[in-house]
């Protein structure tokens, strides 16, 4: 069966225009897209050859040859077929399609002249104590924002951006060699699918300034070393008018000279004389929360013991549980003993026995166990 002209497939003329051309095949392909008529054999043909039309015809390259050799221009290893650049261009098709109904065109698409805005990080240091009660920091960066004089076109009052002449507003250029095209990004407009003939003044054609902005950073209780807080739409301004970035706050929590940090839990050291671990007796700590808690120390606690006070740690996130505090007992060994003092530990020595140092007199037992067996 012979092919329809491509023109009268469209419903246009001969001279028609670019922008007369699109608008045309919108307007033919949303009348028989397979969606909208689905397991229609002849709207899905329909829309086929309405796709291939303007495939053709929307290249100049492949229009020139068109118009000069008709259907035969693309038969028989021509110029190139419905093939060429067909997989590239389904993602322009949809949005040509849908793009309105759906509430707008896709923000990645290239031709808008409008670009996304980088995101930003920021490392923030707080303390422990800042961490666990949370704080609202105020911080202060230089960024990107829409350049006011041209409210982010980037063109000059009474001006606006125009369609590139070189691709067209499309965003790349083909370059056709026998049989092969090569498709690259457009060196005029560098994808963007519009120039400025009249730059802004202040920001020299890209839409936005540079400006030192105060922002408000909430930290909430019970956030760890290393969490990151999303500001969304505090990044950078987009090019040309385009969406913000986003403004990533990294969190760091200074050591702290008492506690130590093992995710909702603390841990602290504490030292105790000899006589405290061998008689018991208490002592006091004062916890992040701003109270104090006594600890009490069993009779003959050992150095390395840990005591726990439930619900003295780290509040955990989103969450009204917090994590525990763990004091670790250190037994400090007397020093710079008097002559007295000595008198007092000989004699305590002398009166000692296995029943006193259990775990000391158990150790050396077990060596002289192994090393008379091995003998």
């Amino acid at each position: 069966m012979a092919k329809r002209d491509f023109y009268e497939v469209l419903g246009v003329s001969k001279t028609v225009t670019e922008v007369e051309l699109k608008s045309a095949f919108r307007k033919a392909a949303m009348g028989c897209h397979p969606d909208r008529h689905p397991g229609d054999k002849q709207a899905e043909a329909r829309f086929k050859e309405v796709n291939e039309a303007y495939q053709t015809l929307s290249d100049a390259q492949k229009r020139a040859a068109y118009d000069r050799y008709g259907h035969a221009a693309f038969e028989q290893g021509g110029v190139g077929g419905m093939g060429d650049g067909f997989a590239a261009s389904m993602s322009d098709i949809f949005d040509d399609l849908f793009g309105d109904m759906m509430g707008g065109r896709r923000g990645g698409r290239q031709g808008s002249g409008r670009e996304r805005g980088a995101d930003l990080r920021y490392n923030l240091e707080i303390t422990l104590e800042e961490a666990f009660h949370g704080k609202s920091a105020s911080i202060k960066m230089p960024t990107s924002v829409s350049c006011e004089a041209c409210s982010g076109s980037g063109a000059r009052a009474g001006s606006k951006p125009v369609t590139c002449r070189t691709c067209g507003g499309h965003g790349r250029v083909r370059a056709q060699q026998g049989f092969f095209a090569i498709e690259r990004t457009c060196p005029s407009c560098q994808g963007r699918g519009q120039t400025i003939d009249n730059p802004c003044e202040k920001c020299a054609g890209s839409g936005r300034v540079t400006r030192e902005r105060t922002l408000s950073v909430n930290v909430p209780a019970g956030v760890e070393d290393g969490t990151r807080i999303r500001l969304t739409g505090e990044g950078e301004a987009g090019m040309r008018g385009g969406p913000t970035g986003d403004l990533y706050i990294f969190l760091s929590v200074k050591p702290h000279p008492v506690f130590q940090r093992d995710g909702a839990d603390l841990y602290c050291r504490v030292p105790i004389s000899m006589v405290q671990a061998a008689l018991g007796g208490e002592f006091t700590v004062h916890t992040l929360d701003g109270t104090e808690s006594r600890v009490s120390i069993p009779e003959g606690a050992q150095s390395g013991r840990q005591l726990r006070l439930r619900g003295k740690g780290m509040p955990i996130l989103r969450a009204r549980d917090a994590g525990d505090l763990f004091v670790q007992l250190n037994v400090e060994t007397p020093q710079s003993l008097t002559r007295r003092q000595r008198e007092l530990l000989t004699e305590f020595a002398q009166e000692s026995s296995n029943k006193t140092h259990p775990e000391s007199a158990g150790f050396f037992a077990k060596m002289k166990e192994f090393f008379e067996g091995r003998s």
